[in-house]
This record gives structure tokens, sequence and C-alpha cells, in this order.
């Protein structure tokens, strides 16, 4: 398997390049059972955004949910939220939204119930998110966040991939190129 050979939050990672479609390939970063880089990545991090600049941290299920768990741990935090990928019994009337996602094949709904709708309103919000790419994550969150009534204050990353390097309302780690069939990085 073709690998990136990467250095996030002063630490070594081989990346697989992974198939998206016949003409884009990407560098899977993914902290689920990297402890030691989800610790890292979690410290630098919370350095990007002053602690007193936000009220609470959310993020998108699945792959970001240990980092923004630690986040917390290392903050201080004692709640934050995650929208969930469907609707779950515990979750009353739940807002939700459409969501596309580039490592996700078609369209999903991203949910978040209306007791922790309650908590965000009126408050400012700090969006974390693994890798933002195409931004279709973060613009649900944010629709998430606005249908609650609070207010996204920053957005921050591991990583920014392709395009999401330019974006001048993120703020990231490191970016990650996109990449053709042969993992050389696409131009």
């Amino acid at each position: 398997m073709l690998t990136y050979p990467m250095n996030v939050a002063g630490l070594q990672r081989e990346l697989p390049i992974c198939k998206v479609n016949e003409n884009l390939y990407i560098g899977a970063f993914i902290c689920f059972g990297d402890a030691e880089l989800t610790v890292a990545c979690a410290r630098e991090l919370l350095k990007l955004v002053p602690a007193d600049s936000y009220d609470y941290l959310f993020t998108a299920e699945a792959k970001s949910i240990p980092l923004i768990h630690e986040m917390a741990r290392q903050s201080g935090a004692k709640k934050y939220f995650i929208a969930r990928k469907g609707a779950k019994a515990y979750m009353p009337d739940p807002l939700h939204v459409e969501d596309q996602s580039i490592t996700t094949a078609g369209v999903q709904q991203l949910y978040l119930g209306r007791d922790d709708a309650d908590l965000i309103r009126g408050k400012r919000i700090l969006l974390v998110d693994d890798v933002i790419s195409t931004g279709g994550s973060l613009r649900a969150m944010e629709s998430l966040v606005s249908a609650a009534g609070g207010t996204v204050v920053d957005r921050i990353a591991v990583l920014a991939e392709g395009d999401a390097q330019n974006r001048p309302d993120i703020k990231f780690l490191a970016p990650l190129p996109l990449f053709n069939a042969d993992g050389s990085v696409k131009e």
C-alpha cells in the first residue's frame, strides 16, 4: 500500500493513500486507536484558539470523537457536543441537517437532541474536525449550531486537505495534499 509520510503535532506518521474515485486519492488520517496522536493533536489544537473565546466544543460523529474528548479533558471542559449520524432514542425532538462528506458515500443526516440544542442556545461554539476537505461536514455542523441558537466563533482541524488549506476561516495544524493513483501529490 502506498503511504504519505507526515509530521503532525510533533509526531511522524505514515498515512495510507486511499481511493475516493478514479481521479481522487486521499491520505487517510485516523486518530482511532492512536492514543499518542490523539493526545498530541488535542494539545496542539487547544493552542490555536484562546480558551476564553468559546463556551463549548462541537464535532460530528465519528472520527473526531476521541479528539474532542481529549480536548475537553485537557482543557477541563465539563461538556462537549457531538452531532450524531442517526437519531437516537435518547434524543428528545432532535434537530437534523444534511451532510455530504468526501469520505462518506451519499448524503447523510446529522442529528442533535433538543436537550443539547437548549444548552447551545446563546453560546459561543468552537467547531472541531479531524480533517477539513470540502467543508461539507463543517457546513452541516454550522447549520445545527445555528438551528440551536448558538454562534460558531471558530473552526479548527488537525489537517486541511487540498483547497481547504487556503480557507481563511479555519485554523489547522498541518496541510494535507490530495493524491494521484500512483501516490504522487496532485497539482
